[in-house]
């Protein structure tokens, strides 16, 4: 039960990220829940893990690094 928590906040943490960025994910849902899962552990690594936490996951600095992905994400596709 604890991988599903992780990928459905992973989920939502990657569809905030891409409605902040006005940049879709490529792949959808499946893309939604990797640049939230990746954007979490960058944002994590990077920032630290501060503020509130849902399904052992720092929400501000996972949607931060998950805003840094999908952007650098949807720039390398948009050159393909």
């Amino acid at each position: 039960m604890g991988l599903l928590w992780q990928l459905l906040v992973g989920a939502i943490i990657g569809a905030v990220a891409g409605a902040l960025t006005s940049r879709g994910t490529p792949a959808g849902w499946i893309g939604n829940i990797l640049a939230g899962l990746i954007g979490s552990w960058l944002g994590e690594a990077l920032l630290g893990s501060w503020g509130p936490s849902l399904a052992g996951m720092a929400l501000v600095p996972s949607i931060i690094g998950a805003v840094i992905l999908v952007i650098i994400v949807s720039m390398v596709m948009s050159r393909a």
